[in-house]
């Protein structure tokens, strides 16, 4: 009883999301009822008549009168004949439209569960698992409806359809058929899901590993190769791949046995029919096309039976599919405010903030008081591990607050609309996330509906529009995967370009000049500056003296030191921010 409340505890977020199409489920379930139940008639019919049409036959050629109506089975083997071709159709066709659909949800939901969830749970697992989450796990679990739904439910309505025509002629054979359909109907859905629970809850963390490895051998390939790690590497996903086989051979097994028994279900039905039905033939209680019809109905339960033993011995595959994406739909629900932001420069405090990431010896963050006015420009200074990219992150909302209180123009960061902080807030952090497009495309990543003159504006602020104009294809030209095709200054400053496209009250950059030569410092910071001097700017830097600034960051006049916790001793001549 407890394991079932687990299962369904489990599955209950995504029986949930399927009850919103509620009206499309049944559809398709009727639809797939409607072709078990024309193989049943078409069955039933056919062995009637031919049986009749044998005797009959029989009769006439010994010169007996026999009539028969051949109108009426004939017309009934020909509606069913249809009825079973055009319903399989359509529901396969309804049914996988509506599979689509589902996938279709899922995939937006965990898309948005991701999108919501905060930096440090996302970094608690690499890329390549939230992947895997994002399209294995969902395509998993399209067997839900499927495969573990609507087929036991249509092959528990075929055979209370089979023990209602068995009843008609054969009451006595009644009881004892309902048992043996029942009980082979629990091992077929319970006992296969048992026998293979461990196995395919095994082959789906086997298959994550084995992916996740493939893709990160490939990704680190040069340096596997020089340092002579490949044939290591190699054996550890032979060690893997040698794991899934042992699962992948143990649930073949354990479907061929299901396979089997359904066979011997479907065979010891008709066996029993057919000796129930010559039984009484022999009493002249039965009609011999009826005794023949009987035990040819019982062949119609493989339409029923035949996908059980496969679908339900992967059960375990379901589960786990259902409870790794779990993690992502419980983490993506946080506390969500509804303030909003006013146009214009946005003041910045914080108060006793402190954060630690998970596992870490020290604060991140500890005991932090600021104050930006709005309209300002300052450089928080610090060496790595200071917690400027923390603070960054917490004001963004990449993290989610530890201790203390964060507030953007006198409203906590926690209790803004998630929307209204994205625009708010503009930053340019230490990662330079460039896609495989082309150079319009991800700037207009930022702003959609920007048009080609306000892209070659941002690229000019940025000193790239003479570069951009010698490419080929110009703003069509593709940066790659990654910007790989563009140098890591020209990947920083797209990055700048495409956020000098947005408007938010509060800019955050993260070592915006890093990497540049003096000379296009200077330029790219003048050029920045019509845009920067209408908002709240905060610089991100190892360093900064008013007296003497480096290349760019000339108009900051103001700077406040951050040392990391575990430092004892660091100096700044600016304000001091203990951590």
């Amino acid at each position: 009883m407890a394991e079932r409340r687990g299962i369904f505890a489990t599955l209950g977020p995504w029986l949930r999301l399927h009850d919103q199409h509620r009206g499309r489920l049944v559809v398709g379930a009727l639809l797939m009822l409607a072709t078990a139940l024309s193989a049943l008639g078409l069955l039933a019919v056919s062995g009637w008549f031919i049986t009749a049409s044998a005797l009959t036959g029989v009769a006439l050629a010994a010169g007996a009168a026999a009539t028969l109506d051949v109108y009426t089975p004939g017309g009934g083997i020909r509606l069913f004949a249809v009825s079973r071709t055009v319903s399989r159709y359509l529901e396969r066709l309804y049914n996988h439209d509506t599979i689509l659909r589902l996938l279709a949800d899922l995939r937006v939901r965990m898309f948005a569960g991701l999108a919501r969830m905060d930096a440090s749970r996302l970094a608690g697992r690499r890329a390549s698992d939230w992947l895997n989450r994002l399209t294995a796990d969902i395509d998993t679990l399209d067997a839900l409806y499927l495969r573990l739904l609507a087929p036991p439910l249509v092959a528990l309505l075929l055979g209370a359809a089979l023990l209602a025509l068995v009843a008609i002629w054969l009451p006595g054979v009644v009881l004892w058929l309902g048992g043996f359909l029942v009980l082979a109907w629990c091992w077929l859905t319970f006992g296969q899901a048992r026998l293979g629970m461990l196995a395919s809850r095994r082959r789906v963390e086997t298959l994550e590993q084995l992916r996740s490895g493939v893709m990160e051998s490939l990704r680190g390939f040069a340096e596997l190769e020089a340092y002579g790690a490949l044939d290591r590497r190699r054996a550890q996903l032979d060690e893997i791949e040698t794991r899934l086989f042992k699962d992948q051979w143990r649930l073949a097994l354990v479907t061929a046995i299901g396979n089997a028994l359904v066979t011997a279900l479907i065979g010891g039905v008709w066996l029993l029919l057919l000796m129930a039905g010559a039984a009484a033939f022999a009493n002249d209680g039965l009609s011999a096309p009826v005794m023949v019809m009987l035990p040819l109905a019982a062949m119609a339960l493989s339409e029923g039976l035949a996908a059980l033993p496969g679908a339900f011995t992967q059960l375990g595959a379901t589960l786990a599919a259902a409870e790794r994406l779990n993690v992502i739909d419980a983490a993506a629900i946080v506390a969500e405010g509804d303030a909003v932001l006013p146009p214009g420069p946005l003041s910045l405090s914080g108060q006793a903030l402190s954060f630690r990431y998970s596992g870490a010896l020290f604060d991140a963050l500890h005991d932090v008081n600021l104050h930006v006015a709005a309209g300002e420009s300052v450089a928080l200074c610090g060496p790595s591990g200071a917690g400027k990219s923390t603070l960054l992150a917490l004001v963004s909302g990449q993290l989610n607050m530890q201790q203390g209180q964060l507030s953007i123009d006198g409203h906590p960061v926690g209790m803004l609309l998630p929307d209204a902080l994205a625009a708010g807030v503009g930053c340019l952090t230490q990662k330079t996330d460039l896609f495989d497009a082309s150079l319009a495309e991800n700037l207009r990543l930022a702003t959609p509906e920007a048009d080609d003159a306000c892209l070659w504006a941002a690229l000019e602020a940025v000193d790239l529009k003479d570069w951009a104009q010698s490419l080929p294809a110009g703003l069509e030209t593709r940066v790659g995967e990654g910007g790989r095709q563009v140098s890591g200054g020209q990947a920083r400053r797209i990055a700048l370009a495409r956020l000098s496209l947005t408007q938010p009250g509060l800019v955050l950059l993260d070592e915006p000049f890093a990497g540049l030569d003096a000379a296009t410092a200077e330029r790219v910071a003048e050029r920045l500056e019509p845009w920067l001097k209408q908002r709240t700017v905060v610089y991100l830097v190892h360093e900064h003296d008013p007296a003497t600034p480096k290349p760019g960051m000339s108009k900051v006049t103001r700077s406040i030191g951050l040392a990391p916790r575990h430092a004892s001793t660091w100096r700044t001549p600016a304000e001091s921010v203990t951590l």
